[in-house]
Protein backbone atom coordinates (compact mmCIF):
# COMPACT_ATOMS: atom_id res chain seq x y z
CA UNK A 1 0.00 0.00 0.00
CA UNK A 2 1.33 3.52 -0.78
CA UNK A 3 2.19 5.62 2.24
CA UNK A 4 -0.38 8.37 2.84
CA UNK A 5 1.39 11.59 3.84
CA UNK A 6 -1.61 13.90 4.30
CA UNK A 7 -1.75 14.93 7.95
CA UNK A 8 1.07 12.57 8.99
CA UNK A 9 3.64 13.79 11.53
CA UNK A 10 6.99 13.37 9.72
CA UNK A 11 10.35 14.25 11.24
CA UNK A 12 13.14 15.12 8.81
CA UNK A 13 16.57 14.44 10.37
CA UNK A 14 19.18 16.87 9.10
CA UNK A 15 19.15 19.92 6.86
CA UNK A 16 21.72 20.10 4.04
CA UNK A 17 21.43 18.92 0.45
CA UNK A 18 18.93 16.14 1.16
CA UNK A 19 16.98 17.39 4.20
CA UNK A 20 15.75 20.68 2.77
CA UNK A 21 14.23 19.21 -0.44
CA UNK A 22 12.77 16.29 1.55
CA UNK A 23 11.08 18.70 3.97
CA UNK A 24 9.65 20.77 1.12
CA UNK A 25 8.33 17.72 -0.76
CA UNK A 26 6.73 16.26 2.36
CA UNK A 27 5.19 19.61 3.26
CA UNK A 28 3.78 19.83 -0.27
CA UNK A 29 2.20 16.38 0.18
CA UNK A 30 0.33 17.64 3.24
CA UNK A 31 2.54 16.15 5.95
CA UNK A 32 3.06 17.98 9.25
CA UNK A 33 6.85 18.32 9.05
CA UNK A 34 9.36 18.94 11.83
CA UNK A 35 13.04 19.24 10.90
CA UNK A 36 15.66 18.47 13.56
CA UNK A 37 19.33 19.34 13.10
CA UNK A 38 22.40 18.89 15.30
CA UNK A 39 24.07 22.15 14.32
CA UNK A 40 22.90 25.75 14.49
CA UNK A 41 25.53 27.52 12.39
CA UNK A 42 24.86 30.35 9.97
CA UNK A 43 24.03 28.05 7.05
CA UNK A 44 21.64 25.99 9.19
CA UNK A 45 19.89 29.14 10.43
CA UNK A 46 19.45 30.36 6.85
CA UNK A 47 18.00 27.02 5.75
CA UNK A 48 15.75 26.97 8.82
CA UNK A 49 14.43 30.44 8.01
CA UNK A 50 13.63 29.33 4.45
CA UNK A 51 11.64 26.32 5.72
CA UNK A 52 9.90 28.19 8.53
CA UNK A 53 8.63 30.72 5.97
CA UNK A 54 6.72 27.79 4.41
CA UNK A 55 5.22 26.80 7.75
CA UNK A 56 7.65 23.97 8.53
CA UNK A 57 8.83 23.59 12.14
CA UNK A 58 12.62 23.51 12.59
CA UNK A 59 14.55 22.58 15.75
CA UNK A 60 18.21 23.54 15.61
CA UNK A 61 20.85 22.18 17.99
CA UNK A 62 18.84 19.09 18.96
CA UNK A 63 19.07 16.16 16.58
CA UNK A 64 18.77 13.47 19.25
CA UNK A 65 15.25 13.92 20.67
CA UNK A 66 12.29 12.31 18.90
CA UNK A 67 9.56 14.95 18.42
CA UNK A 68 6.29 13.98 20.04
CA UNK A 69 3.79 12.35 17.71
CA UNK A 70 6.35 11.39 15.04
CA UNK A 71 4.95 8.70 12.70
CA UNK A 72 7.87 8.58 10.21
CA UNK A 73 11.50 9.77 10.13
CA UNK A 74 13.17 10.74 6.86
CA UNK A 75 16.90 11.04 7.51
CA UNK A 76 19.89 12.54 5.78
CA UNK A 77 22.10 9.64 4.64
CA UNK A 78 25.09 10.57 6.81
CA UNK A 79 23.30 10.26 10.16
CA UNK A 80 24.63 7.18 11.96
CA UNK A 81 22.19 4.38 12.80
CA UNK A 82 23.43 4.54 16.42
CA UNK A 83 22.08 8.07 17.02
CA UNK A 84 19.71 8.36 20.00
CA UNK A 85 16.99 9.67 17.65
CA UNK A 86 16.89 6.32 15.83
CA UNK A 87 17.09 4.32 19.05
CA UNK A 88 14.02 6.21 20.27
CA UNK A 89 12.31 5.64 16.92
CA UNK A 90 12.95 1.91 17.14
CA UNK A 91 11.51 1.76 20.66
CA UNK A 92 8.42 3.67 19.48
CA UNK A 93 7.97 1.56 16.34
CA UNK A 94 8.56 4.55 14.05
CA UNK A 95 9.97 3.65 10.60
CA UNK A 96 13.12 5.40 9.34
CA UNK A 97 13.64 6.14 5.64
CA UNK A 98 16.42 7.89 3.79
CA UNK A 99 15.86 10.41 1.02
CA UNK A 100 16.41 7.61 -1.53
CA UNK A 101 13.67 5.53 0.07
CA UNK A 102 11.37 8.55 0.00
CA UNK A 103 12.14 9.10 -3.69
CA UNK A 104 11.49 5.43 -4.45
CA UNK A 105 8.13 5.56 -2.66
CA UNK A 106 7.10 8.74 -4.50
CA UNK A 107 7.73 7.39 -8.01
CA UNK A 108 4.74 7.32 -10.32
CA UNK A 109 3.64 3.84 -11.49
CA UNK A 110 4.92 4.58 -15.01
CA UNK A 111 8.14 6.31 -13.92
CA UNK A 112 11.61 5.55 -15.25
CA UNK A 113 13.38 2.40 -14.01
CA UNK A 114 16.64 2.77 -12.10
CA UNK A 115 20.03 1.41 -13.15
CA UNK A 116 21.94 1.61 -9.87
CA UNK A 117 25.65 1.66 -9.03
CA UNK A 118 27.53 1.37 -5.75
CA UNK A 119 31.04 0.38 -4.66
CA UNK A 120 33.88 1.71 -2.56
CA UNK A 121 35.44 3.51 -5.53
CA UNK A 122 34.46 4.47 -9.05
CA UNK A 123 30.72 5.08 -8.50
CA UNK A 124 30.52 8.61 -9.87
CA UNK A 125 32.62 7.89 -12.96
CA UNK A 126 30.65 4.73 -13.75
CA UNK A 127 27.28 6.48 -13.38
CA UNK A 128 28.44 9.35 -15.59
CA UNK A 129 29.69 6.85 -18.20
CA UNK A 130 26.37 5.01 -18.00
CA UNK A 131 24.39 8.23 -18.50
CA UNK A 132 26.58 9.10 -21.49
CA UNK A 133 25.94 5.67 -23.04
CA UNK A 134 22.19 5.91 -22.43
CA UNK A 135 22.10 9.38 -24.04
CA UNK A 136 24.06 8.06 -27.02
CA UNK A 137 21.27 5.49 -27.42
CA UNK A 138 18.76 8.33 -27.67
CA UNK A 139 17.27 7.75 -24.22
CA UNK A 140 16.08 10.51 -21.91
CA UNK A 141 18.19 10.06 -18.79
CA UNK A 142 20.11 11.79 -15.98
CA UNK A 143 22.91 10.89 -13.58
CA UNK A 144 21.34 11.25 -10.13
CA UNK A 145 21.64 10.26 -6.47
CA UNK A 146 24.87 10.52 -4.51
CA UNK A 147 26.36 12.23 -7.56
CA UNK A 148 24.81 15.53 -6.46
CA UNK A 149 21.53 15.66 -8.41
CA UNK A 150 18.65 14.94 -6.05
CA UNK A 151 16.65 11.80 -6.72
CA UNK A 152 13.66 13.57 -5.18
CA UNK A 153 13.92 16.27 -7.84
CA UNK A 154 14.18 13.62 -10.56
CA UNK A 155 11.09 11.67 -9.49
CA UNK A 156 8.86 14.62 -8.51
CA UNK A 157 9.87 17.07 -11.24
CA UNK A 158 8.15 17.70 -14.54
CA UNK A 159 10.89 16.26 -16.77
CA UNK A 160 10.12 12.85 -18.26
CA UNK A 161 12.87 10.18 -18.24
CA UNK A 162 13.16 6.80 -19.93
CA UNK A 163 15.69 5.52 -17.39
CA UNK A 164 17.80 6.93 -14.54
CA UNK A 165 21.51 6.27 -13.85
CA UNK A 166 21.65 6.25 -10.05
CA UNK A 167 24.71 6.47 -7.80
CA UNK A 168 24.07 5.12 -4.31
CA UNK A 169 26.35 5.24 -1.26
CA UNK A 170 26.36 2.64 1.49
CA UNK A 171 24.71 5.25 3.76
CA UNK A 172 21.85 5.74 1.32
CA UNK A 173 21.38 2.01 0.82
CA UNK A 174 21.24 1.44 4.58
CA UNK A 175 18.13 3.64 4.77
CA UNK A 176 16.44 2.34 1.57
CA UNK A 177 14.78 -0.98 2.49
CA UNK A 178 12.22 -1.15 -0.35
CA UNK A 179 14.45 -0.04 -3.26
CA UNK A 180 14.17 -2.44 -6.22
CA UNK A 181 16.33 -1.52 -9.22
CA UNK A 182 15.93 -2.74 -12.81
CA UNK A 183 19.62 -3.76 -12.68
CA UNK A 184 22.49 -2.85 -10.37
CA UNK A 185 26.26 -3.08 -10.00
CA UNK A 186 28.64 -3.31 -7.05
CA UNK A 187 32.00 -2.23 -8.48
CA UNK A 188 34.30 -3.26 -5.63
CA UNK A 189 34.47 -3.62 -1.86
CA UNK A 190 37.25 -2.38 0.41
CA UNK A 191 37.23 -1.18 4.03
CA UNK A 192 35.70 2.31 4.18
CA UNK A 193 33.29 4.19 6.47
CA UNK A 194 33.67 1.44 9.07
CA UNK A 195 33.21 3.99 11.86
CA UNK A 196 29.69 4.55 10.48
CA UNK A 197 28.73 0.95 9.71
CA UNK A 198 30.48 -0.64 12.68
CA UNK A 199 32.13 -3.50 10.75
CA UNK A 200 33.19 -4.60 7.29
CA UNK A 201 30.38 -7.17 7.32
CA UNK A 202 27.75 -4.48 7.97
CA UNK A 203 29.29 -2.23 5.30
CA UNK A 204 29.20 -5.04 2.72
CA UNK A 205 25.64 -5.96 3.68
CA UNK A 206 24.47 -2.40 3.08
CA UNK A 207 26.22 -2.32 -0.30
CA UNK A 208 24.57 -5.64 -1.15
CA UNK A 209 21.08 -4.17 -0.63
CA UNK A 210 21.41 -2.68 -4.12
CA UNK A 211 20.84 -6.16 -5.62
CA UNK A 212 17.60 -6.86 -3.74
CA UNK A 213 14.70 -7.34 -6.13
CA UNK A 214 16.74 -6.71 -9.31
CA UNK A 215 14.74 -7.68 -12.38
CA UNK A 216 17.28 -8.16 -15.18
CA UNK A 217 20.95 -8.13 -14.09
CA UNK A 218 23.15 -8.10 -11.00
CA UNK A 219 26.53 -6.86 -12.24
CA UNK A 220 29.60 -7.86 -10.22
CA UNK A 221 33.39 -7.57 -10.42
CA UNK A 222 35.01 -10.91 -11.32
CA UNK A 223 38.27 -9.75 -9.66
CA UNK A 224 36.48 -8.98 -6.37
CA UNK A 225 34.86 -12.16 -5.06
CA UNK A 226 33.06 -10.26 -2.32
CA UNK A 227 30.87 -8.59 -4.95
CA UNK A 228 29.91 -11.96 -6.44
CA UNK A 229 29.12 -13.24 -2.95
CA UNK A 230 26.66 -10.39 -2.53
CA UNK A 231 24.91 -11.45 -5.74
CA UNK A 232 24.61 -15.01 -4.46
CA UNK A 233 23.03 -13.77 -1.24
CA UNK A 234 20.54 -11.41 -2.93
CA UNK A 235 16.83 -12.13 -3.26
CA UNK A 236 16.16 -11.19 -6.90
CA UNK A 237 13.25 -11.59 -9.28
CA UNK A 238 12.93 -14.84 -11.23
CA UNK A 239 15.11 -14.71 -14.34
CA UNK A 240 17.51 -12.02 -13.10
CA UNK A 241 21.06 -12.89 -14.19
CA UNK A 242 24.49 -12.54 -12.60
CA UNK A 243 26.71 -10.63 -15.05
CA UNK A 244 30.45 -10.33 -14.40
CA UNK A 245 32.94 -7.80 -15.72
CA UNK A 246 36.65 -8.52 -16.01
CA UNK A 247 39.81 -6.96 -17.41
CA UNK A 248 40.63 -10.37 -18.86
CA UNK A 249 38.96 -12.46 -21.53
CA UNK A 250 35.29 -12.87 -20.55
CA UNK A 251 33.56 -16.17 -19.92
CA UNK A 252 29.91 -16.59 -20.94
CA UNK A 253 27.64 -14.10 -19.06
CA UNK A 254 30.56 -11.69 -18.68
CA UNK A 255 31.95 -8.54 -20.29
CA UNK A 256 35.71 -8.23 -20.67
CA UNK A 257 38.69 -7.26 -22.79
CA UNK A 258 40.19 -9.17 -25.74
CA UNK A 259 43.12 -7.72 -27.71
CA UNK A 260 42.33 -4.15 -26.72
CA UNK A 261 38.60 -4.51 -27.42
CA UNK A 262 35.77 -4.32 -24.87
CA UNK A 263 33.51 -7.28 -25.61
CA UNK A 264 30.15 -8.58 -24.42
CA UNK A 265 29.50 -12.31 -23.91
CA UNK A 266 26.43 -11.73 -21.77
CA UNK A 267 23.78 -9.98 -23.85
CA UNK A 268 24.30 -11.84 -27.14
CA UNK A 269 22.70 -14.84 -28.77
CA UNK A 270 24.55 -18.08 -28.04
CA UNK A 271 26.91 -16.46 -25.53
CA UNK A 272 28.87 -19.71 -25.21
CA UNK A 273 30.18 -19.23 -28.77
CA UNK A 274 29.63 -15.57 -29.66
CA UNK A 275 30.85 -12.19 -28.45
CA UNK A 276 29.84 -8.65 -29.38
CA UNK A 277 32.49 -5.95 -29.85
CA UNK A 278 31.48 -2.84 -27.89
CA UNK A 279 34.39 -0.38 -28.00
CA UNK A 280 38.15 -0.12 -28.01
CA UNK A 281 40.18 0.39 -24.86
CA UNK A 282 41.33 3.67 -26.42
CA UNK A 283 37.69 4.87 -26.33
CA UNK A 284 37.88 4.94 -22.52
CA UNK A 285 39.12 8.22 -21.01
CA UNK A 286 41.53 7.75 -19.29
CA UNK A 287 42.34 4.13 -20.28
CA UNK A 288 43.72 3.20 -16.84
CA UNK A 289 42.84 -0.36 -15.73
CA UNK A 290 40.37 0.66 -13.02
CA UNK A 291 38.64 3.04 -15.42
CA UNK A 292 38.31 0.30 -18.04
CA UNK A 293 36.60 -1.74 -15.30
CA UNK A 294 34.24 1.20 -14.69
CA UNK A 295 33.46 1.33 -18.41
CA UNK A 296 32.69 -2.40 -18.51
CA UNK A 297 30.33 -2.09 -15.53
CA UNK A 298 28.55 0.85 -17.17
CA UNK A 299 28.33 -1.09 -20.43
CA UNK A 300 26.88 -4.12 -18.64
CA UNK A 301 24.08 -2.05 -17.08
CA UNK A 302 23.35 -0.32 -20.39
CA UNK A 303 23.26 -3.64 -22.25
CA UNK A 304 20.94 -5.03 -19.56
CA UNK A 305 18.58 -2.20 -20.51
CA UNK A 306 18.79 -3.15 -24.18
CA UNK A 307 21.21 -0.48 -25.41
CA UNK A 308 22.89 -1.35 -28.75
CA UNK A 309 26.64 -1.91 -28.97
CA UNK A 310 27.27 1.22 -31.05
CA UNK A 311 25.82 3.42 -28.29
CA UNK A 312 28.30 1.95 -25.78
CA UNK A 313 31.17 3.02 -28.03
CA UNK A 314 29.70 6.45 -28.77
CA UNK A 315 28.84 7.09 -25.12
CA UNK A 316 32.33 6.19 -23.90
CA UNK A 317 33.92 8.40 -26.54
CA UNK A 318 31.70 11.32 -25.50
CA UNK A 319 32.41 10.91 -21.78
CA UNK A 320 34.71 13.39 -20.05
CA UNK A 321 35.74 12.51 -16.48
CA UNK A 322 35.35 14.94 -13.61
CA UNK A 323 38.37 16.87 -12.38
CA UNK A 324 40.84 15.27 -9.97
CA UNK A 325 40.20 11.72 -11.15
CA UNK A 326 43.49 10.50 -12.65
CA UNK A 327 43.59 13.70 -14.73
CA UNK A 328 46.67 14.46 -16.81
CA UNK A 329 47.75 18.02 -15.91
CA UNK A 330 50.88 18.53 -18.05
CA UNK A 331 54.17 17.10 -19.27
CA UNK A 332 57.24 18.95 -18.02
CA UNK A 333 60.73 17.91 -19.16
CA UNK A 334 59.48 14.50 -20.27
CA UNK A 335 57.68 13.81 -16.97
CA UNK A 336 53.88 13.42 -16.82
CA UNK A 337 52.05 15.08 -13.90
CA UNK A 338 48.75 13.41 -12.96
CA UNK A 339 46.13 14.63 -10.47
CA UNK A 340 44.17 11.88 -8.71
CA UNK A 341 43.32 13.90 -5.61
CA UNK A 342 40.00 12.00 -5.49
CA UNK A 343 41.99 8.91 -4.40
CA UNK A 344 41.20 9.49 -0.73
CA UNK A 345 41.56 5.87 0.42
CA UNK A 346 44.02 3.05 -0.13
CA UNK A 347 41.78 1.10 -2.50
CA UNK A 348 41.46 4.03 -4.91
CA UNK A 349 45.19 4.76 -4.67
CA UNK A 350 46.08 1.13 -5.37
CA UNK A 351 44.16 1.37 -8.66
CA UNK A 352 45.82 4.68 -9.48
CA UNK A 353 49.34 3.41 -8.83
CA UNK A 354 48.65 0.34 -10.98
CA UNK A 355 48.09 2.58 -14.01
CA UNK A 356 51.75 3.71 -14.33
CA UNK A 357 55.11 1.97 -14.59
CA UNK A 358 57.49 4.42 -12.88
CA UNK A 359 56.06 6.82 -10.33
CA UNK A 360 57.08 9.62 -8.03
CA UNK A 361 54.20 9.43 -5.57
CA UNK A 362 52.81 12.43 -3.68
CA UNK A 363 50.76 11.09 -0.76
CA UNK A 364 49.45 11.85 2.71
CA UNK A 365 46.74 13.70 4.60
CA UNK A 366 44.18 12.32 7.07
CA UNK A 367 44.41 8.52 7.16
CA UNK A 368 40.91 7.94 8.66
CA UNK A 369 42.24 4.86 10.45
CA UNK A 370 43.74 3.30 7.32
CA UNK A 371 46.95 1.26 7.21
CA UNK A 372 49.34 1.38 4.25
CA UNK A 373 51.49 -1.76 4.34
CA UNK A 374 49.56 -3.69 1.71
CA UNK A 375 49.32 -0.65 -0.58
CA UNK A 376 53.05 0.09 -0.41
CA UNK A 377 54.11 -3.55 -0.74
CA UNK A 378 52.02 -3.89 -3.90
CA UNK A 379 53.39 -0.70 -5.50
CA UNK A 380 57.01 -0.82 -4.33
CA UNK A 381 58.47 -1.89 -7.69
CA UNK A 382 56.79 1.03 -9.47
CA UNK A 383 58.03 3.75 -7.13
CA UNK A 384 60.91 6.02 -8.21
CA UNK A 385 60.39 8.13 -5.10
CA UNK A 386 57.78 9.48 -2.69
CA UNK A 387 56.94 12.92 -1.34
CA UNK A 388 54.82 12.86 1.80
CA UNK A 389 52.54 15.65 3.07
CA UNK A 390 49.86 16.03 5.70
CA UNK A 391 49.02 15.07 9.25
CA UNK A 392 49.35 11.29 8.98
CA UNK A 393 52.29 11.09 6.56
CA UNK A 394 54.35 9.19 9.16
CA UNK A 395 52.11 6.15 8.67
CA UNK A 396 53.00 6.05 4.98
CA UNK A 397 56.67 6.79 5.68
CA UNK A 398 56.84 3.83 8.07
CA UNK A 399 55.17 1.52 5.53
CA UNK A 400 57.68 2.65 2.90
CA UNK A 401 60.55 1.94 5.30
CA UNK A 402 59.22 -1.58 5.85
CA UNK A 403 58.30 -2.55 2.29
CA UNK A 404 60.26 -0.22 -0.03
CA UNK A 405 63.38 0.81 1.91
CA UNK A 406 65.32 1.61 -1.28
CA UNK A 407 62.77 4.23 -2.43
CA UNK A 408 63.91 7.80 -1.63
CA UNK A 409 61.39 9.64 0.53
CA UNK A 410 60.93 13.38 1.09
CA UNK A 411 58.96 14.13 4.27
CA UNK A 412 57.49 17.66 4.21
CA UNK A 413 56.76 18.91 7.70
CA UNK A 414 54.55 21.86 6.72
CA UNK A 415 50.84 22.45 6.19
CA UNK A 416 50.83 26.03 4.86
CA UNK A 417 49.55 27.05 1.43
CA UNK A 418 53.00 26.66 -0.12
CA UNK A 419 53.36 23.01 0.88
CA UNK A 420 51.97 21.61 -2.37
CA UNK A 421 54.31 23.77 -4.48
CA UNK A 422 57.28 22.43 -2.54
CA UNK A 423 55.93 18.87 -2.87
CA UNK A 424 55.76 19.22 -6.66
CA UNK A 425 59.24 20.75 -6.78
CA UNK A 426 60.65 17.86 -4.73
CA UNK A 427 58.87 15.37 -6.97
CA UNK A 428 60.41 17.03 -10.03
CA UNK A 429 63.86 16.62 -8.48
CA UNK A 430 63.25 12.87 -7.98
CA UNK A 431 61.65 12.20 -11.37
CA UNK A 432 63.35 11.09 -14.59
CA UNK A 433 62.08 11.45 -18.19
CA UNK A 434 59.34 8.88 -18.76
CA UNK A 435 58.21 8.92 -15.12
CA UNK A 436 54.82 10.00 -13.80
CA UNK A 437 54.47 12.33 -10.83
CA UNK A 438 51.22 11.11 -9.33
CA UNK A 439 49.14 12.89 -6.69
CA UNK A 440 47.18 9.94 -5.25
CA UNK A 441 47.13 10.75 -1.54
CA UNK A 442 45.39 7.65 -0.11
CA UNK A 443 44.11 10.05 2.56
CA UNK A 444 41.44 12.67 3.10
CA UNK A 445 42.40 16.29 2.53
CA UNK A 446 40.83 18.24 5.39
CA UNK A 447 44.02 18.60 7.43
CA UNK A 448 45.42 21.02 4.83
CA UNK A 449 42.64 21.75 2.36
CA UNK A 450 38.88 22.34 2.32
CA UNK A 451 38.36 19.23 0.20
CA UNK A 452 40.06 17.03 -2.40
CA UNK A 453 39.10 19.49 -5.15
CA UNK A 454 41.12 22.28 -3.54
CA UNK A 455 44.04 19.88 -3.03
CA UNK A 456 43.97 18.89 -6.71
CA UNK A 457 43.72 22.52 -7.79
CA UNK A 458 46.80 23.34 -5.70
CA UNK A 459 48.70 20.51 -7.38
CA UNK A 460 47.69 21.69 -10.86
CA UNK A 461 48.76 25.28 -10.06
CA UNK A 462 52.11 24.04 -8.81
CA UNK A 463 52.66 22.00 -11.98
CA UNK A 464 51.81 24.97 -14.17
CA UNK A 465 54.40 27.01 -12.27
CA UNK A 466 56.99 24.34 -13.16
CA UNK A 467 55.99 24.54 -16.80
CA UNK A 468 56.23 28.33 -16.79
Amino acid sequence: MPFEFQGKHVTVAGLGVSGVPAAKVLHGLGARVTVVNDGADERARAQAAELEALGITVRLGDGDTLPEGTELIVTAPGWKPTKPLFTAAGQAGVPVWGDVELAWRLRRPDSAPWLAVTGTNGKTTTVQMLASILKAAGLRTAAVGNIGVSLLDAVTGDEEYDVLAVELSSYQLHWAPSLRAHSAAVLNLAPDHLDWHGSMEAYAADKGRIYEGNRVACVYNVADKATEDLVREADVEEGCRAIGFTLGSPAPSQLGVVDGILVDRAFVENRHKNAQELAEVSDVNPPAPHNIANALAAAALARAFGVPAAAVRDGLRAFTPDAHRIAHVADVDGVAYVDDSKATNTHATEASLAAYESIVWIAGGLAKGATFDELVAGAAKRLRGAVLIGADRALIREALARHAPEVPVVDLDRTDTGAMLQAVQEARRLARPGDTVLLAPACASMDMFTNYNQRGDAFARAVRELGA
